[in-house]
């Protein structure tokens, strides 16, 4: 959907000793521009070399957007901590990755749950559509488990160098303004990993920051990077009888309705042995439970007999960060926003900006041999809005259009019946990039679009007639 709709919306990655000044004990930027910047700062060749050390950076959440950029500035160069409180973290999300991650990202087939070729789009009037019938036999789209997912990027970095310590961040001291060198005082609880510690006190001293704490961040807290609006995402893992789970093998289902979301929707995720089952809503927050339950109703006849195993909640961010970065900390992942309305998917573009911006920085610094500066992080600011921006323009438009009452939303459905509509939407979602249309088709589905949006508008008029 998002590069149908595109083509009308254009300008749419321990500490050492040798320096005994560091030691570690046991400009505001608008929400995605949409034009590009008339000037560039350049760092790097300028900047003063370390001396007698690499770069320090500290990665502070240890989630997709962590795990990627922690991984990038090691491989880079750059001597790299990753501080993350929960290892066996189960975030509350559907769990969904494009094909184009595995590759991009070098995943092994082994962490993905399942395979899924098949979709089925539900109408709030539970008229079904079919959805995957253009993927052809090596495209799928992948299903992992955050804990599994988010464990093998830790692991990674970590076997690239990267120091990985089980603590909370507390807070951190900055630099005074203008002071491109001194360095920024971490303040973390470390642990021991086992239950119940309370932990010890400690503080590291870095050269740059990357936030990628989430929703609730305290990197961004430290920065004053503003608020945002956020959706709360609901989630249950339902073990199912073996002969229901069948019928999960590679299909996941999406529930449009008010029944299950005035904003969003519901939605049912195969995992490799059990389901996720969930919805999420900005506007109605209080009324989460009553929303999951309409989903589990909805989809009652299938997931008979299940067993519920974990019960999670998460705040998702619905748009970006006022500001981004300031000095030299720079925010990734959800703790900048990065989350598409609509669709609701963060996981690649997670580790998308957290391997960005490490990139940045590992380029800026030629390596870790120079200090950096806000500079070589605005550098990636501006690369990631320019790629990214017209997706998540799209996908706001997209939300505000088909998911405003439930006729919108039958309208919606009946879209996606479209054999067009499939392919250019998995095309788009698959490979994260813009897919050029057939012009003539093109022409036929804004036309059907009006039509579609035209019969819900009537439909929506004589409800309101027959509830008057």
């Amino acid at each position: 959907m998002a590069s149908i709709a595109l083509k009308s919306f254009v300008g749419l990655r321990q500490s050492t000793l040798e320096n005994p000044s560091f030691t570690s004990q046991s400009k505001p930027i608008s929400s995605f521009p949409s034009s590009p910047r008339t000037f560039r700062v350049l760092a790097a060749k300028t900047s003063p070399k370390v001396a007698g050390r690499n770069l320090r950076v500290a990665v502070i959440g240890g989630g997709p957007a962590g795990g990627a950029a922690a991984e990038t500035l090691a491989k880079g160069g750059v001597e790299t901590f990753l501080i993350e409180r929960k290892m066996d973290n189960c975030k509350p999300c559907g769990g969904a990755i494009p094909l184009c991650m595995v590759g991009e990202f070098d995943l092994p087939l082994d962490i993905i749950d399942r395979r899924v070729t098949k979709m089925k789009m539900i109408s709030p009037s539970n008229v079904a559509v079919d959805i995957g019938q253009t993927l052809k036999p090596h495209e799928y789209i992948g299903m992992v488990r955050r804990e599994v997912l988010d464990n093998y990027l830790r692991n990674r970095a970590s076997e690239n160098g990267a120091s990985v310590i089980n603590g909370l961040f507390l807070k951190m001291d900055s630099p005074s303004q203008g002071d491109g060198t001194s360095p920024y005082v971490l303040h973390y609880t470390e642990y021991d990993g086992k239950a119940g510690g309370v932990g010890v006190k400690k503080t590291l001293e870095v050269d740059a920051v990357i936030g990628a704490d989430g929703a609730n961040s305290r990197v961004a807290k430290s920065i004053d990077a503003g608020d945002y609006e956020y959706a709360i995402a609901f989630q249950e893992r339902i073990k199912i009888p073996d002969d229901k789970m069948v019928y999960y093998e590679n299909l996941a289902e999406m529930y449009v309705g008010d029944d299950v979301s005035p904003d969003f929707y519901g939605w049912v995720f195969p995992k490799c042995d059990h389901v996720a089952v969930g919805t999420g809503t900005v506007t109605h927050k209080g009324d989460i439970k009553k929303f999951q339950l309409a989903t589990r109703n909805r989809a009652k006849d299938k997931i008979l007999g299940g067993k519920i195993l974990r019960v999670e909640a998460h705040p998702i961010p619905e748009h970006p960060r006022p500001r981004r970065l300031a000095g030299r900390v720079a925010l990734v992942g959800d703790a900048a926003g990065y989350v598409t309305k609509c669709s609701g998917e963060g996981i690649y573009f997670a580790a998308k900006s957290g391997r960005m911006c490490a990139e940045a920085i590992v380029e800026g610094s030629e390596n870790g041999k120079r200090m950096i500066n806000e500079g070589d992080l605005r550098n990636y600011l501006e690369k990631w809005d320019k790629t990214y921006w017209p997706t998540y323009k799209v996908l706001d438009i997209l939300q505000k259009v088909f998911y405003r009452s439930n006729p919108a939303r039958e309208a919606f459905v009946e879209m996606c019946a479209d054999e067009y509509v499939q392919k250019m939407t998995f095309d788009s979602y698959l490979y994260k990039r813009v897919v050029p249309g057939n012009p003539w088709e093109d022409l036929k589905l804004a036309v059907n679009t009006i039509g579609s949006l035209v019969r819900a508008n009537a439909l929506k008029q004589e409800m309101e007639k027959i509830s008057a």
